[in-house]
């Protein structure tokens, strides 16, 4: 049989490398891939735990609690040592993979004690305190394949992913990293080397550690998928696939095996936590075809991810939920034909540093409302007021509100592009089952509708408009 030589982007989420047992499985689907006659690129997460391990212990280096963040230290040690005794039984292999890790944990260590020092973190120093988790798995995914027959090697991002300095959710310089991506990986693509790349990271210019914002390293995996040239692009998980709801919620959620870039670029943002939301952004231009699929379950061929959109046997294809949210309401009758009063706003938000997920207005031009992460909700009020105030005193704006304890509902298909009935089918279930309606927005694409409700009706909502999503014939 020919061999393709395809060039496929595989990225190992936290679970997926997780433990010694979870990365025999990577290093069984790295080798079936490779027999295929592919050429493998690999992305890989912090092991399961690892990043929220790291972010106590800059928690604790601030609180100037040494034993807590050495005990803490010790134990991600403990964690990382383990795997390595059980992927690796050559004892030379083993022991150089076991120095490098160690001089890894050593130097964080020495980071938190400099923070314990100073009383405080920077954000620059978060980073490079978090970036530890992937460099700590890469070695770690990168021994095990070499002891495992592999031409593998460790490459740290920083060397590849240039960024600016928003540390937390660092933006990439573009031309420099694809320059870089070129310069590195190819050649060793096509020396027949699989590299194993840290995702979540990069670094600036001057070298200094960045992270792309949580949930990152599928973002960063997409990104060496696109300036690698793949011809496939894998993200391995530990669920089935992109599933109809969070299964959580309803028992009878299923994997859909076809989601166009449209469709998973609203899941994605409105909940769905299988894929990160920047993560079609680099696809796109390329048209590369994404897989989302079950570390543990490789048998299953998982839900492919693709530019067209494709009809379904429902309309409806998901549905979502965003917890953890508040809404905010400006309203005033001395709003009506006052221009600016929404971008202001708007500005204003973003200067406070919150993402708006949802907004919607009334055609009086009396109202708009729109929603933020609850732990900004209050920081964003008081901008708002403050750069309305001159409106507020002279009473053109009432008030700005916040109702708490609410969540955003999203229904997604792209089925439900210029067909008539489905918003009011919607509504109708919605009835039905005494579910108010808060605050409703369609985007431009028409293939989602999203809702506000109140948390309490949460789950009868997901519930009831999943009905919708688990008919096999289209609605009328």
């Amino acid at each position: 049989m020919m061999k393709s030589h395809k060039i496929h982007t595989m990225k190992f989420g936290g679970t997926s490398v997780g433990s010694g047992k979870a990365i025999t499985n990577v290093v069984g689907i790295v080798k079936d891939a490779l027999e295929q006659g592919e050429r493998v690129v690999v992305v890989v997460s912090a092991m399961s735990g690892v990043t929220d391990a790291l972010i106590d212990s800059v928690r604790l280096a601030i609180e100037g609690d040494r034993w807590g963040y050495l005990s803490l230290s010790q134990k991600l040690r403990d964690k990382h040592e383990e795997a390595i005794q059980q992927l690796i039984a050559s004892s030379a292999e083993r022991e150089a993979t076991l120095i490098a890790v160690g001089k890894l944990l050593d130097q964080h260590v020495e980071l938190c004690a400099a923070i314990g020092i100073l009383g405080e973190a920077t954000p620059r120093i978060h980073d490079a305190v978090i970036s530890f988790g992937e460099r700590l798995s890469c070695r770690i995914v990168a021994a095990a394949l070499h002891h495992a027959g592999v031409n593998a090697a460790g490459v740290d991002a920083g060397q590849l992913l240039i960024t600016d300095n928003s540390y937390g959710s660092a933006q990439p310089f573009w031309d420099e990293t694809q320059r870089r991506i070129t310069a590195v990986l190819q050649p060793q693509i096509e020396a027949g080397i699989v590299p194993v790349i840290t995702g979540f990271i990069g670094a600036t210019p001057d070298g200094s550690y960045t992270t792309l914002g949580r949930g990152g390293s599928d973002y960063s995996a997409a990104i060496f998928a696109a300036y690698v040239n793949s011809d496939l692009f894998t993200i391995w998980t530990d669920v089935d696939g992109v599933m109809t709801t969070d299964p959580r919620i309803d028992k009878r959620a299923r994997v859909l095996p076809y989601v166009s870039y449209t469709e998973i670029g609203e899941l994605a943002y409105f909940g769905a936590k299988v894929v990160h939301p920047k993560t079609i952004q680099p696809i796109l231009d390329r048209s590369i075809p994404i897989y989302v699929r079950n570390t543990f379950n490789p048998a299953h061929p998982g839900t492919l991810i693709g530019p067209e959109n494709q009809p379904s046997t429902s309309i409806i294809k998901a549905v979502t939920a965003i917890q953890r949210v508040s809404m905010l309401t400006v309203s005033g009758r001395g709003m009506l034909g006052v221009p600016g009063i929404a971008g202001r706003t708007f500005q204003a938000t973003a200067q406070s540093g919150a993402n708006i997920l949802m907004l919607s207005q009334s055609s009086s031009e009396q109202s708009f409302c729109f929603t933020v992460q609850d732990d900004k909700a209050v920081t964003v009020k008081d901008a708002v007021e403050t750069e309305l105030e001159y409106e507020i005193a002279r009473q053109d704006i009432d008030r700005v509100d916040i109702a708490n304890d609410i969540v955003i509902l999203t229904v997604v298909g792209s089925g439900m592009r210029g067909t008539p009935g489905i918003a009011g089918r919607i509504f109708t279930t919605l009835g039905a089952n005494n579910i108010n309606v808060l605050a409703i927005a369609q985007g431009s694409s028409e293939c989602s509708i999203s809702f506000v409700l109140a948390e309490p009706d949460m789950k009868r909502a997901v519930v009831a408009l999943h009905d919708l999503a688990l008919e096999t014939v289209p609605v009328a």
